[in-house]
């Protein structure tokens, strides 16, 4: 696919979105996506990643293997996820425990709109595709609201860690960050990047990449076989995510395993930040809005 310098900073915009939603315990950067339509392209380009590129690279040198991986693709994506999650991972925990309504409505926005948008891609809506559409909702809803594991791991299991959450990374509506969270590896993972611990953070960094070679190439064999399901799954999972990220809650009493209840903001017992939590979730379903206008003539 050929692209302009302009299309290319698009993408990395993209990217950055994505890399600042899955930062964020919650939020899943394959919706950001799947929502502004590179989500199909980044899964087929993963999968192009295989040991035969070393054959390609041997005889037909490297400009044939860059653009047999969608190189400028991954660069662009890749350079602006690094940047915002590495920035946004040493702020969350701050952001979270300051300003929690008002990151949450930011994300809410982003995930509302797209929720809009995400039900696009499917044209006509039949009785299977409504039966898979709530089961993603029920699973997503289910795996996002689990409480949090806070074991002591040992170092290894970040490798485990990361192999686990970037399944979820390129799931829409499925938040790696809260895997992480789940699995007791965030808080490891974001003092790792903290202190540059990088025995840790290439562990992490290596079950990464053997999950997403792995896992993409399941997603593809999926959309090849069966695209109508799968995009009803996955806006299933979007949808569900949305009662995980709603900024005003409450430890829940009526629940063994649902640990926090949505409230309205009328009921929200301290301060709700109604007006400034309305503006952040305009600014985040303006963010969507406007990368949608956009796509079309930058992919």
């Amino acid at each position: 696919m050929k692209r302009t310098i302009k299309s290319y900073g698009f993408l990395a915009l993209k990217g950055l979105l994505m890399g600042a939603a899955e930062a964020v315990p919650g939020v899943s950067g394959g919706t950001i996506a799947f929502v502004t339509g590179i989500y199909e392209e980044l899964i087929i380009s993963i999968t192009k990643i295989k040991w035969s590129l070393l054959k390609t690279l041997k005889n037909k040198g490297v400009q044939a293997t860059w653009q047999e991986i969608n190189g400028s693709f991954f660069l662009a994506l890749l350079a602006g996820m690094s940047v915002s999650f590495v920035t946004v991972l040493k702020t969350a925990k701050w952001l979270l425990a300051n300003h929690p309504i008002l990151i949450w409505s930011f994300f809410f926005g982003l995930i509302l709109g797209s929720t809009f948008l995400v039900g696009r891609s499917l044209k006509k809506w039949r009785l299977s595709s409504i039966i898979t559409l709530l089961f993603g909702i029920c699973l997503a809803f289910i795996l996002t609201n689990l409480p949090a594991g806070s074991q002591d791991l040992p170092e290894w299991f970040l490798f485990v860690a990361g192999a686990i959450a970037i399944c979820a990374m390129i799931l829409p509506g499925i938040s790696g960050a809260y895997l992480l969270v789940l699995m007791g590896a965030y808080d490891e993972l974001g003092q790792a990047v903290e202190d540059l611990d990088f025995k840790k953070i290439l562990l992490f960094g290596a079950g990464i990449i053997v999950g997403i070679l792995s896992f993409s190439r399941l997603l593809k064999w999926l959309f090849t076989h069966y695209r109508t399901f799968v995009l009803a799954l996955l806006t299933g999972f979007i949808f569900g995510s949305l009662y995980k990220i709603w900024p005003w809650k409450i430890p829940s009493i009526n629940s063994s395993w649902v640990t926090d209840q949505a409230v309205w903001p009328s009921s929200y017992p301290a301060e709700a930040h109604g007006l400034e939590a309305l503006f952040w979730m305009i600014i985040g379903l303006g963010i969507i809005i406007a990368l949608d206008k956009v796509q079309t003539e930058n992919l």
